[in-house]
């Protein structure tokens, strides 16, 4: 049984060591914290060039509205200019939200393998709170064994002498 026993938990711990490294492999390949946060902030910052990117459309628009009031001849040449640095701007907004939007998906992505891993860490916790179980109680038969071995070990000794007692009275 003792055999058995140890052999059982030899098996567990093989079992648990293969499923850790299995675990640590595939943290290896998720995203980690620092890259998590490095995204944010890339995101934040680029949600702020958008917004830059906005308000100086804006301000140009009206730095151009208030030119074309001025001359008509302005107004062609201005109204020109306005419009192709908006188109430039536009871009550079579409450029900038096509961006976030990835970003956003790599970030949803993240938290996604991020979830899965802590619900895997979380299982592994649980098994190795079995493996601990089963270790200690493999570990109380081991000692009870021991125990129940150290007493035949003690009555067996009292039987020899009991025996070398008896043999040379009952050979006399």
């Amino acid at each position: 049984q003792l055999l058995e026993a140890k052999a059982s938990l030899s098996l567990a711990q093989t079992r648990h060591t293969l499923q850790l490294q299995q675990a640590k492999a595939q943290m290896n390949d998720m995203v980690s914290k620092k890259q998590f946060e490095k995204l944010q902030t890339s995101l934040r910052e680029e949600q702020c060039k958008a917004q830059q990117l906005q308000e100086n459309l804006h301000r140009q628009a009206e730095q151009a509205r208030r030119q074309l009031v001025r001359t008509q001849e302005e107004h062609k040449h201005l109204l020109q200019a306005a419009v192709e640095q908006a188109e430039g701007l536009k871009n550079n907004l579409r450029s900038a939200e096509a961006v976030l939007a990835e970003r956003a998906a790599q970030l949803k992505d993240a938290q996604v393998q991020l979830s899965r891993n802590k619900l895997l860490i979380k299982d592994l916790r649980e098994e190795n709170r079995g493996f601990a179980m089963a270790l200690q109680a493999a570990e109380l038969k081991q000692k009870s064994t021991e125990e129940k071995n150290q007493l035949l070990k003690e009555q067996a000794s009292a039987l020899k002498q009991l025996i070398r007692k008896i043999t040379p009275a009952s050979l006399s």
